[in-house]
């Protein structure tokens, strides 16, 4: 990680955010919540959902930063876009970033008139709270050619691919779960998608079931049978996650539907990630510029973690069926430590439909917060709430329930492990989930959006500062 939040540097932070000047909701927030309510009005599998954050977000950075770095290049970082314009001096960071989000978000969503009108109304009230002038109109301008450039340049990323999927008729084989939905496998294809920063999403795949060999192998081991019984340190999912579970407490089953948000209406895992960005930018007041790259990476590091999720769900031999299935062993899994129980359920009301390992919550959770933490050390103290207390009313939770936390390593463990509570993954899915989300947003900090060369002191933004000025001090 890129640095720990000393004393020392929360000062150099104050006196910065001093200079820049009050906190408020900014053009680079707004549409952050535009992205969420589109999710929630439109719903849609993971992958899916994860492009678009990355596509809008990165549009908005190259806009806004391509401005500073007019205004002030050694102030500035380094674009993700190829060939960007030269936008003209004193062009509108706002109606850049408006403009930019507008056209590559709507472009995405063609066809999909709830979506397309949610985004139409941000991009109106937007522009419209703009005076009209040379910068307004340089800003729209500008915003339009960078979102056309890099909607250009992720065309060809995969997206799009046969999603056709065999299943397997095997003990261990992914299958249509017992729990539903009866529906097609979701985005087989997606592990072969074109990362942002990974060089493919295989970059960092987990060995852990490949290196048994066989499925077979897999089954018949320990601790095959431990991640569904439990064992030291190893949390079973057979009992914690049951839906009659007798062992669950009552903050675990909390915490299982907190993190849940896989329901259409709810904004999916990379819209409640979103939220806690949302919630530190206010807390730290976090300017344009600031804002523009921390959800550019943010979104970035979403979009490669469910790449590499999604590669270690489909494309090995070992696309590992649910827990439902392993404990119902609904084929023999040849396991002598193992007792099948044909009732079983999870907590959860439905089993999402693609393989267990790895867990892509966890994968995305750690991704994030691995981008948060280098940005602003780990210790942090936030509180956050979950759309499944509001969509799924009958769980009888109160709508407005926070979870509090203080580190962005803790949220993205409970995160992790509360897909075992929920009954739908076993440890090791959480577990390497957890790893590979982290190795992921360590790639994507360390490559993209790094501060121009030899920067002055004097120009060092917030989210820069760390990486040169404070950290000289830390050394």
């Amino acid at each position: 990680m890129e640095r720990t939040l000393s004393r020392e540097m929360v000062g150099c932070a104050m006196v910065l955010l001093a200079v820049c000047g009050t906190a408020r909701a900014d053009v680079v927030v707004e549409w952050q919540s535009t992205y969420q309510d589109v999710i929630r009005a439109t719903g849609g599998a993971p992958c899916p959902v994860s492009r678009a954050g990355p596509i809008f977000s990165v549009a908005m950075f190259d806009a806004i930063n391509s401005i500073d770095a007019v205004e002030n290049f050694n102030a500035s970082f380094q674009p993700y876009t190829s060939g960007l314009p030269v936008p003209a001096a004193g062009t509108s960071r706002e109606a850049a970033a408006a403009s930019a989000a507008y056209h590559a978000l709507n472009q995405l969503h063609v066809g999909n008139v709830p979506a397309q009108n949610l985004i139409t109304a941000r991009y109106n009230a937007q522009i419209a709270a703009i005076p009209d002038g040379p910068a307004k109109a340089a800003g729209m301008a500008h915003g339009q050619q960078v979102a056309t450039l890099l909607l250009a340049q992720r065309a060809n990323d995969g997206f799009d691919a046969d999603p056709s999927y065999t299943y397997g008729g095997n003990p261990g084989d992914f299958r249509v779960t017992p729990d539903g939905p009866n529906v097609p496998a979701f985005s087989p294809h997606w592990g072969n998608a074109t990362p942002w920063a990974l060089t493919h999403g295989a970059q960092f795949r987990p060995t852990r079931l490949t290196d048994y060999g066989s499925m077979a192998a897999l089954l018949q081991s320990q601790e095959y049978a431990d991640n569904i019984n439990g064992a030291p340190g190893i949390p079973g999912v057979k009992d914690l996650g049951s839906r009659t579970s007798a062992v669950r407490s009552a903050e675990q089953t909390q915490i299982a539907w907190f993190w849940a948000n896989d329901r259409d209406g709810t904004s999916k895992p990379p819209g409640q990630l979103v939220e806690i960005s949302k919630v530190v930018s206010a807390q730290e007041s976090l300017t344009l510029s600031q804002n523009a790259r921390m959800f550019a990476l943010v979104n970035m590091a979403m979009a490669d973690a469910c790449i590499a999720s999604w590669d270690s769900k489909y494309n090995t031999d070992f696309d590992l069926w649910r827990p439902i299935d392993a404990i119902r062993e609904t084929l023999d899994d040849g396991n002598p430590m193992t007792s099948p129980d044909a009732s079983w359920l999870p907590l959860n009301d439905f089993t999402p439909p693609f393989p267990a390992y790895t867990s892509g919550h966890a994968t995305m959770g750690a991704a994030h917060a691995g981008i948060m933490a280098a940005l602003f050390g780990d210790a942090y103290n936030f509180s956050v709430g979950s759309d499944e207390f509001s969509v799924n009313l009958g769980l009888g939770y109160d709508p407005s329930l926070t979870r509090s936390f203080t580190s962005f390593s803790d949220a993205a463990w409970e995160n992790a492990l509360s897909r075992v509570y929920l009954g739908v993954h076993f440890y090791f899915d959480a577990l390497d989930g957890n790893i590979l989300g982290y190795d992921v947003a360590n790639h994507v900090f360390s490559t993209l959006l790094q501060p121009v060369p030899a920067p002055g002191a004097a120009s060092i933004g917030l989210l820069g500062l760390f990486v040169l000025g404070c950290r000289r001090r830390r050394n």
